[in-house]
């Protein structure tokens, strides 16, 4: 589960979730009536922004995390190292423990540890209570591996020997330490960079990652029922808040779900990346059904690249795909051992190489649905297909 133990959450966008627990989920996200498809879920501000690499310092505002404008920028004072977009953004400036690593010998920090650091570094710089929502997010169940305890310990000397003792806070520990990076894994969503047609979706980057304690709740199926929007580079403020929209209509009391990759991920690469980083293995309808059939050899499987990956905000694409999965032999190939073939050709974005949701627009004020859908990838708008012809389409995919 993704939820976060132990928070007393406001309603949501229009009192359209509330949280429950349930029984083997832990605290989830539910319908509190009828949601209509395209309606806004939640929107909500991060409590915690911070630059995926030291590379990307250079291309986006270390404020606010829009694609910064042609020379000349405005350099923070401090560091030099990182620039705003405008007057405003420097007056807010960026998280003090890394401005002052910036100063003091992080870019020669291992690129390997160069996300945590920046993670530890900004989480550190937090002042409460916005430090205690973060430690009261969950984490993978079955605790830290080996490797990442003593990635921990490398990290926590590494955040020593680059920010002032006295800037840290109290309670700056080893466990602390650990404690906030076991958060970090299960909870972050990435802002990715601007789309680009000539670059595949697996080797997009991101620019930040970002925290938001009521979005965390929302808990992972691979037929997801919402997917979440993020519009880095709009004017205005807000532009880092998470926008999670409902694909279809969801009954009141069920429970609202994403996908933490690409919904085009093979069973066994899905299986594999939830239990390695959520403690879990995923037994919704799809994968029950698709855990008995059989890959093609001769496709090489997808390992699910990090800088995709969409709870660390992600999304993978197309080397964790559906092509080469094949049906167990005796089956009869009918409708009922592909049931969720339409939810891929209604949901799942047919740009090449991109492998995003497609989610509809939000209904007009009357309830009238907009029957126009968008890319949370590419941000391509569609008209929705005539309904005999989205039914042939996924005959097709089912034969």
């Amino acid at each position: 589960s993704s939820a976060a133990a132990g928070m007393a959450l406001p309603n949501m966008a229009g009192d359209t979730l509330r949280v429950a627990d349930l029984p083997g989920r832990g605290r989830a996200l539910l319908a509190a009536r009828d949601i209509l498809e395209g309606e806004v879920l939640l929107s909500e501000s991060p409590i915690l922004l911070y630059p995926s690499s030291l590379a990307s310092l250079s291309s986006y505002c270390s404020a606010c995390f829009r694609s910064l404008p042609p020379p000349p920028h405005t350099p923070c004072p401090s560091c030099r190292a990182a620039a705003f977009c405008s007057p405003a953004c420097s007056a807010a400036s960026h998280p003090r423990l890394l401005c002052a690593a910036l100063s003091s010998g992080l870019a020669a920090a291992p690129e390997a540890h160069q996300e945590p650091l920046l993670f530890l570094l900004s989480a550190y710089s937090l002042q409460e209570p916005s430090l205690s929502a973060i430690l009261s997010l969950s984490s993978a169940p079955q605790g830290p591996s080996p490797s990442q305890q003593q990635d921990a310990a490398s990290l926590h000397a590494a955040v020593a020997s680059v920010a002032p003792p006295h800037m840290l806070p109290a309670g700056f520990s080893p466990d602390l330490t650990a404690a906030l990076l076991s958060k970090d894994r299960t909870n972050s969503f990435s802002i990715l960079e601007p789309y680009r047609p000539d670059v595949p979706l697996e080797l997009r980057k991101a620019r930040c990652c970002a925290v938001y304690p009521r979005a965390s709740l929302l808990n992972h199926d691979c037929l997801p029922n919402a997917c979440h929007f993020d519009y880095a580079d709009r004017p205005g403020p807000g532009n880092t808040d998470i926008v999670v929209r409902a694909l279809h209509g969801i009954t009141e009391g069920k429970e609202v779900c994403i996908s933490y990759f690409a919904a085009n991920w093979r069973y066994a690469d899905r299986q594999c990346r939830l239990l390695e980083d959520y403690g879990f293995r995923c037994e919704c309808d799809r994968c029950q059904i698709e855990s008995k059939w059989k890959f093609d050899d001769d496709n090489d499987a997808g390992d699910g690249d990090d800088t995709m990956e969409e709870e660390h905000g992600k999304e993978d694409a197309e080397d964790g795909g559906d092509e080469g999965m094949e049906q167990e032999e005796g089956s009869d190939g009918d409708e009922d051992d592909f049931p969720h073939a339409f939810f891929f050709v209604r949901y799942l974005c047919d740009r090449e190489d991109c492998y995003g949701m497609l989610a509809p627009l939000p209904p007009l004020p009357n309830g009238e649905l907009s029957h126009v859908f968008e890319c949370n990838a590419c941000g391509q708008l569609k008209k929705e297909e005539d309904e005999d012809e989205a039914d042939t389409d996924a005959g097709d995919c089912r034969n």
